[in-house]
Order: structure tokens, then C-alpha cells, then sequence
């Protein structure tokens, strides 16, 4: 999202974005994961461009359900927006088939079955292998369930967003859905590189987001003070300790941290092989829960 939408907007760089790209499959980093609304459009075009002679390498995914409103998103769960958004987001992909389509959010204006079912229509139609979930309830994956498999949910699981952890992720552990940890690093926060809220970039999406408003920012600092001590002590990025704590909360769980820098993207490889022991794991799980609202 971040090399096209939200963070940043204005210094985009689609050579190193791709060369980012390039490098995390070079990694077997293979989970490319956009969207139809991230640019709009730009993102999956991007994504296409990227992979061009690279596409057997990677496993994509990609979302539908929102659209660009006047002021803001608006979600769309219709099956007739659902079935000509997978055969744009194909042309823009620049391919013949999505490994994981996922729907972004419920639309609460479109029964989920219906949502669902049209989902599953890009399966059998044979442009989709498997189908995910953004941002959903345990029971709102049941009646999804209902009408075809669920393969992976997408939640914020980090240091600073641990709601998932009590029901969802013991949920799809259970039924065997990978879980698809987003924003594991705490939108940046969590790399300590934000220390008040003038180190945003001018209209980055991230100035309107509670959490990192002036106040909260300055309140939820020891969060990501207590995160660097922990690196500072193994001699390893704040990046890495952050995602070596999201993978440690279950096998299913694959943390996809954004970056559009190529060195972050080796970074945050490295991470998976790092193990934390049981006295810095005890010291992160009991930091306390952050001032403002996720969003």
C-alpha cells in the first residue's frame, strides 16, 4: 500500500518500489499483497509491472470491496461490482489468475453470502485459487464458511494492536486459516523513527490517525522505547523484535510489513529467523496497550 496510497503519497518511487519487489522475491519473500483501491488502480499496476517475468515466483493477493468516494472509501460488496473488479484487477495484475482474493471489508449494506458467493464464483471460474477476509468477526468467518471455504484472514496484529490475539487467532488456528498479520510494525511507529508527529510526511494518511496525533504520539513513545532497549540488546533492528513477536503468536500467522526500500525489505526478512527468548517475550507481551483508537 505504501509505495502507491496513504504513506507518503507524494514521494512515490516506482523504480525503487520495484526494486523492493524484486529483492523480497530474491528472499523467497513471495507474498505480494495490494489491493484494488490502494493508487486507486495504481497499486496493482505496479505490482504487475514488478512482477513481469517474475510472476511463477510469486504468490499474489489482492482485495475488493472498497471504492473511492467523494471524501472517503466506501465500501461495495455487490456481486456485480465483485465480479468485473476481479477481471480489472487480473488486467491490472497483469495476469491470468490470483493465488488470494480477498474481500476488504463487510459491506454492511450487501448480505455476506451474497458478497461470498460472488467470491467464490472467481474460483470456480478459475481467476482465483483461494479466498480471504479483512477485518472480520469469528462469526462473520462462520457464515462465510458456510458458503466456501475461508483460506486467510487479514487483521492489525501488532505490539500496539492485540485485539485479535483473545478469539481470532485462536479461531483460525483451529480451523487451519492462515491469518495475515497487517501493519505488524505499528504503521512505523514500532521502528521508532517517529518521535513526534512533525516526522510525518505532509499529507501522510498517518496524520489523521489517532494513535499519532501530537498527544497519544508522545504518550505511546515507551512503546517503542521498550521495543529498541529489547533490539539494542540483541544487536538487531526495533523492526525485527516487533515481527519476530507477531510470527511468535502462532505458526498460521504471516506478518507483512509494507516497505518500498529494498534494505527494510532485508530487514524485515531476517526477522523470521529470529527466536525471542522467554524474558524479552515476558517484558513485550506486558507493555501497555496504547493511547488512541487503531483508527
Amino acid at each position: 500500500m505504501g509505495m502507491s496510497y496513504a504513506y507518503d503519497p507524494h514521494g512515490r518511487d516506482d523504480t525503487a518500489s520495484i526494486a523492493a519487489v524484486h529483492r523480497a522475491l530474491d528472499l523467497s519473500a513471495d507474498l505480494i499483497d495490494t489491493a484494488d483501491v490502494y493508487g486507486p488502480h495504481t497499486n496493482e499496476e505496479l505490482v504487475g509491472r514488478a512482477l513481469a517475468g517474475r510472476r511463477e515466483k510469486a504468490f499474489v493477493a489482492t482485495k475488493v470491496g472498497f471504492v473511492p468516494g467523494e471524501t472517503r472509501l466506501r465500501k461495495d460488496g455487490r456481486p456485480e461490482h465483485i465480479r468485473a473488479a476481479v477481471d480489472a484487477s487480473l488486467r491490472r495484475l497483469g495476469t491470468d489468475r490470483i493465488d488470494l482474493y480477498q474481500l476488504h471489508r463487510v459491506d454492511p449494506e450487501v448480505p455476506l453470502e451474497e458478497s461470498w458467493g460472488a467470491m467464490a464464483e472467481t474460483v470456480r471460474a478459475g481467476k482465483v485459487r483461494a479466498l480471504g477476509l479483512s477485518d472480520v468477526t469469528v462469526e462473520q468467518i462462520r457464515t462465510a464458511q458456510a458458503v466456501h471455504p475461508v483460506a486467510a484472514v487479514q487483521a492489525e496484529i501488532s505490539l500496539w494492536t492485540r485485539d485479535s490475539l483473545a478469539e481470532l487467532v485462536p479461531f483460525t488456528a483451529r480451523e487451519s486459516i492462515a491469518v495475515l498479520a497487517y501493519s505488524p510494525l505499528g504503521r512505523g511507529f514500532l521502528t521508532g523513527r517517529f518521535a513526534s508527529s512533525e516526522d510525518l510526511p505532509a499529507d501522510d494518511y498517518r496524520l489523521v490517525n489517532p494513535r499519532f496525533q501530537p498527544e497519544n504520539l508522545v504518550a505511546n513513545l515507551p512503546l517503542a522505547d521498550a521495543v529498541r532497549k529489547v533490539a539494542d540488546g540483541r544487536g538487531v533492528a526495533p523492526s525485527q523484535i516487533a515481527l519476530a513477536w507477531v510470527l511468535a503468536q502462532g505458526d498460521h500467522i504471516v506478518a507483512i510489513p509494507g516497505t518500498k526500500n529494498a534494505r527494510y525489505v532485508e530487514e524485515n526478512t531476517a526477522a523470521a529467523e529470529l527466536r525471542l527468548t522467554r524474558e524479552e517475550t515476558a517484558l513485550l507481551d506486558a507493555l501497555p496497550a496504547p493511547a488512541g483508537a487503531r483508527q
